[in-house]
């Protein structure tokens, strides 16, 4: 190998090389991140609510990781831009989980491990720890 295919984000035989940390939260923060979600367990979802007593799918997040020190965007489109993307194999817990099913981002939660998020689902019903209901999401990590 070159000094050239050691540089991040140096185009190497038509490959990209990640240039993303492989961690971007430490891992004392992950389990922070779970611990906050988890503490709202049962809070009403409402739209445009950001906590502490009521959330919607971004506040909630948005929220949580303003907890632990982290600056994340209002809505969960915003969020995806400004997460680095992570493959489904690299996803952790902590890292954020994006739907979009017509290919604009319309939910978003927090992996949890073993496939499940911690999310503020819908009108009417309350933040929660769920199992992955699709395979069509992408993983955003905060950095």
């Amino acid at each position: 190998m070159t000094a050239a295919a050691l540089v991040p984000g140096v185009l190497v035989a038509s490959i990209l090389v990640d240039t993303a940390p492989a961690d971007a939260m430490t891992h004392r923060e992950r389990v922070r991140v779970i611990q906050v979600a988890a503490a709202k367990a049962g809070a009403p979802y409402r739209y445009g609510a950001e906590g502490p007593r009521r959330f919607d799918c971004s506040g909630l997040t948005m929220w949580v990781f303003h907890r632990i020190g982290k600056v994340l965007p209002r809505t969960s489109r915003d969020q995806s831009t400004a997460t680095h993307r992570v493959a489904r194999a690299r996803r952790r817990w902590g890292d954020l989980v994006f739907f979009s099913p017509r290919g604009r981002v319309h939910h978003v939660g927090i992996y949890a491990g073993r496939n499940r998020i911690w999310h503020a689902p819908s009108p009417g019903r309350r933040v929660q720890r769920e199992r992955l209901w699709t395979s069509r999401v992408t993983y955003g990590r905060v950095r």
